[in-house]
């Protein structure tokens, strides 16, 4: 491969190497827009990260056979392979038609692994790079100048650096596309909340049926402290073929290296499959499409995995298809699960009432937590969450845990925010169990039911109520007041007019 250039900083902390790839969305400004920089800047930093690692390997191929050229070349010494002309400084030394040499490289790569990168780079082929009217070679070559003064490679940046300043990349993404957001970005800290609460273990499969960048599965990978059971057991599904692409190179770039990222609509063609039936799973976590619209409905009545278990929701509202998709993936009796879904799920009535009360019958609905307003991108619905259990614990069974979380968060001015003490708190409450005035309550199946099987927790916490005085007690504390200030007038008066004399 041709030699780098003597151009590479020095490295820094997740924050600075985010600083860093930042600057790389600022040569684009002007011909892309900012809602358009992730299509950009991501396979451009995976290109350049596969090429670094191929490096490393190459130069420990060549330590460990004693300067053997042909040994470093073999592919059982790379986790990918680089076709001859595709290694990013290949591309680096061209002058013109650079954003050509681009795209052919990253499909060249993907062509050679096919078990790895299959539709990983090729997704992003159809930015921009070769239409000289957006890009100039002039501009292309600016950009990656910039990329090549770092090493990216996995001894330069551990895969958790590394992988936590693409988290603080995709963040800075949702800030800049707001309404498109949502559809691949759900805030860190309720991602960490709902891991905390399911407690994924080493050894145990995490299935998220929504997956989006793939950061639900990234914290239940740290939360197994990337253990070596978690191979082979992350898997996901995304409908976009592009946050398909991205949830693949974030699980890369956080360090995972045997998962499962399928692409399709999982509520008309579920693609995680066993023996032709729904897989099951021990954790399942997802933050859905809100109130999706022409979801599937009409297949839905006689869906052939049997996920209908309670009745089909409206084509016009999938929020329901969700919940039994993603209870139908649960394991018997290690499954559980935890889904964000728009309040309306807690109270809307007609057919969605019928299947809330079929869920409350089920008594697999183990907790109910509300959340505040303006923590998520895109949507004005306030949303909530459910945990949901095949067994629940014995102290459990008959009754569900009502969580109302929604003063709990930390206002910010354009967006709220949990902070690490809200999540904190919340997840006390959880742990809890208990009822707790203004935060709290525990009810039963049967209060649920008096209710109307309404899951609002409004509707069965216990507020703090101040007492209400009577009136006429309150009237005479105020004359006497009133007429003790009388006196003390007259009295500074008397003393007033005794000095002027």
């Amino acid at each position: 491969m041709p030699q780098k250039k003597n151009t590479v900083e020095e490295i820094g902390s997740s924050r600075e190497l985010y600083n860093f790839l930042y600057e790389a969305c600022n040569i684009l400004r002007g011909p892309v827009s900012q809602d358009a920089f992730k299509e950009y800047i991501t396979p451009l930093l995976y290109f350049k990260r596969i090429s670094d690692v191929y490096d490393e390997e190459s130069k420990a191929a060549l330590e460990l056979s004693g300067g053997d050229e042909e040994f470093a070349l073999l592919p059982e010494q790379h986790r990918f392979v680089i076709p001859e002309g595709c290694h990013w400084e290949d591309v680096r030394q061209r002058t013109t038609d650079i954003g050509s040499a681009i795209i052919g490289a990253m499909r060249q790569i993907e062509l050679a692994n096919p078990m790895t990168l299959y539709g990983v780079l090729s997704v992003f082929s159809t930015a921009n790079w070769s239409n000289k009217n957006v890009f100039s070679d002039e501009k292309l070559r600016d950009l990656i100048e910039h990329m090549s003064k770092r090493r990216l490679g996995n001894n330069d940046y551990a895969a958790d650096l590394m992988g936590d300043a693409y988290e603080m990349l995709l963040k800075k993404f949702a800030d800049l596309s707001k309404a498109k957001a949502g559809e691949f970005y759900t805030p860190r800290p309720v991602v960490r909340l709902l891991v905390r609460i399911l407690d994924p273990q080493p050894g145990e499969t995490v299935y998220d049926p929504a997956c989006g960048s793939g950061g639900m599965l990234i914290e239940a990978v740290h939360h197994m402290k990337n253990d070596a059971q978690c191979c082979g057991a992350i898997f996901g599904q995304e409908k976009n073929v592009t946050n398909a692409a991205v949830a693949k190179m974030n699980l890369f770039l956080h360090g995972a290296n045997d998962f499962n990222i399928m692409c399709g609509d999982t509520l008309r063609d579920p693609k995680i499959l066993q023996n032709e039936h729904i897989a099951h799973f021990d954790c399942v976590i997802a933050n859905p499409p809100f109130s999706l619209e022409n979801w599937g409905a009409e297949a839905w009545k006689t869906d052939r995995f049997g996920r209908n278990l309670w009745g089909t929701p409206s084509d016009k509202n999938g929020d329901y298809a969700w919940l039994q998709h993603m209870v139908s993936s649960m394991r018997s009796l290690t499954g559980r699960m935890a889904v964000v879904l728009p309040q309306g799920v807690l109270f809307r009535g007609n057919e969605e009432g019928r299947m809330r009360e079929s869920l409350v019958k089920s008594d697999c609905l183990e907790a109910v937590v509300t959340l505040g307003d303006k923590l998520f991108y895109g949507t004005g619905l306030s949303p909530c969450f459910l945990v949901i259990r095949s067994q629940k614990p014995e102290a459990h069974k008959g009754k569900v845990l009502m969580i109302d979380g929604t003063k709990i968060l930390t206002q910010q001015r354009a967006q709220n925010i949990l902070s690490d003490a809200d999540v904190d708190e919340l997840y006390r409450l959880y742990s809890a169990y208990g009822d707790e005035e203004d935060k709290s309550i525990v009810v039963t199946l049967d209060q649920i039911a008096e209710k109307g099987y309404d899951l609002s927790p409004n509707k069965y916490v216990n507020y703090h109520k101040e007492t209400v005085r009577p009136y006429a007690e309150v009237l005479a504390e105020f004359k006497a007041a009133y007429r003790q200030m009388v006196a003390a007038e007259e009295n500074l008066r008397t003393i007033l007019n005794r000095e002027a004399v």
